[in-house]
């Protein structure tokens, strides 16, 4: 029993070290914006303020 909760507890260490040394990182690789294929198939509109 004492050998199950040492392997369980050393499986959830290496699991959470595994994580944090993960050289992954999405955030760096989302998109910013529409690129330039988007604005080439989409003219700007006239917004003019109308008062």
């Amino acid at each position: 029993m004492l050998l199950r909760r040492l392997d369980a507890i050393m499986a959830r260490w290496h699991h959470l070290i595994e994580r944090a040394c993960d050289p992954y990182r999405p955030e760096r690789h989302y998109m910013r914006g529409p690129g330039p294929k988007w604005h080439a198939r989409h003219p700007p509109r006239a917004t003019g303020a109308v008062l």
